[in-house]
């Protein structure tokens, strides 16, 4: 039977960015919970999955539909903040769409983890940089083109 638990019991914030992400990330809780219970003071408009996973209560949530970059991912994230104020480990888990490449062997299952190297902070946007023959041209942290046809159409 599901329970319905406090906004304090949750530690783990998992932001998804496609609604088939979410669906997959519900698959994988152990339990769900039940929704929270809304107060007039509540600016928050996500709406949350929530649910168990291995003991951890896990509180995710998708970006609203139509809307996918950076602005809405902080967006939703700072509002899951404010709510859970709990959450210890936040996660944005997708399908990884950039990441197959000729030089990188990745597969369905596969699980990526970024980290920062030298001047790029461990996730490439694709809305800073171009598709070239050669393949993708990033725009360095700073935004300063790495290439100098970065620029050009």
């Amino acid at each position: 039977m599901a329970r319905r638990l406090r906004r304090d019991e949750y530690t783990v914030g998992w932001v998804c960015a496609l609604p088939v992400e979410l669906a997959a990330a519900q698959e994988m809780l152990d339990e769900e919970h039940h929704d929270l219970e809304r107060g007039l003071a509540d600016n928050d408009e996500n709406l949350y999955a929530l649910g168990s996973i291995g003991g951890h209560n896990v509180a995710i949530v998708c970006l609203p539909a139509g809307r996918i970059g950076n602005n809405p991912a902080a967006s939703v994230s700072t509002q899951m903040r404010a709510t859970f104020k709990a959450i210890r480990f936040g996660l944005m888990v997708g399908i990884g769409g950039g990441v197959p490449s000729a030089e990188a062997d990745i597969r369905l299952g596969d699980v990526v983890v970024s980290q920062p190297h030298k001047m790029h902070d461990g996730v490439v946007h694709y809305d800073v940089g171009k598709t070239t023959p050669s393949g993708f041209e990033r725009i360095r942290a700073d935004g300063v083109a790495e290439l100098s046809t970065a620029g050009s159409p």
